[in-house]
């Protein structure tokens, strides 16, 4: 398995509106980072899909090491 590529050192905090989804970037190459934009194709990464249950700021992962995506568990900290 491909590893995907480091986008951050840190997580993205970003106000989400309950109800919403938003894909979140797994393989590191998006240019709309912690968002997907499709630069993952022809590869074995997906976004991941998240939907807000309440209006709030979360914090995607942006070292692409967590083991709780979309979110952000510490792991760029390793």
């Amino acid at each position: 398995m491909t590893r995907p590529k480091r986008a951050s050192d840190t997580p993205f905090a970003v106000d989400v509106e309950a109800g919403k989804k938003y894909f979140w970037c797994a393989c590191g190459l998006s240019a709309s980072q912690p968002f997907c934009d499709g630069s993952h194709k022809g590869s074995e990464f997906s976004p991941m899909k998240y939907e807000a249950t309440e209006s709030t700021t979360v914090f995607f992962c942006g070292c692409k090491s967590t083991l709780n995506p979309p979110m952000c568990d510490g792991s760029h900290n390793k």
